[in-house]
């Protein structure tokens, strides 16, 4: 059930997001090759719980870890690994969660580890492009899935495809 927030809870939920935001900063120092993805989490977690936060996914739904890390082709919820080591040329998505003030924080970002393939390039950018049409079509009087829509016509119309399965949740006091 998706319930309109106060201005209060907004505000609190923004805060989860920034320290998000900040958690992904430190991580973005971090990524070069020869890292596994086990010591990002390790640093998330730390990073998080220095700031007054707690991991939002560590434990969600029998979750082991503090970050979701996909390598490349992984599509999402990459659990974290001493055995997965980047290289140059991968790309890797953290998704990020926290809970601060008894608030849900949650957001993901794609990096780059050192210089990748220029297809690669192209449909990342073709990816944040999408996001921010989302983001222009997430006004009031909008449904969810006019901004669906919207993200999905603009990647098919690059020649990408989005992953259907995989369409968002909400946040607040859960996830």
């Amino acid at each position: 059930m998706i319930y309109l927030k106060t201005d209060e809870e907004i505000e609190l939920m923004r805060a989860a997001n920034q320290l998000v935001g900040k958690t992904l900063g430190e991580l973005a120092k971090h990524i070069a090759p020869g890292v596994n993805t086990l010591q990002l989490d390790k640093i998330a977690e730390e990073f998080i719980r220095d700031n007054g936060a707690v991991p939002a996914f560590l434990g969600y739904g029998g979750f082991p870890n503090s970050i979701c890390a996909s390598v490349n082709e992984q599509v999402v919820h990459g659990i974290p690994s001493s055995k997965t080591i980047l290289k140059e040329g991968d790309v890797i998505s953290v998704d990020c969660g926290t809970v601060l003030n008894g608030f849900v924080g949650d957001s993901a970002y794609t990096f780059c580890v050192g210089e990748v393939d220029p297809k690669v390039k192209a449909l990342l950018k073709t990816t944040k492009e999408s996001l921010y049409l989302g983001i222009q079509h997430a006004i009031e009087g909008k449904r969810l899935g006019d901004i669906s829509h919207a993200v999905q016509f603009y990647c098919e119309s690059k020649g990408y495809s989005v992953v259907r399965e995989l369409v968002g949740h909400g946040i607040g006091r859960k996830m």
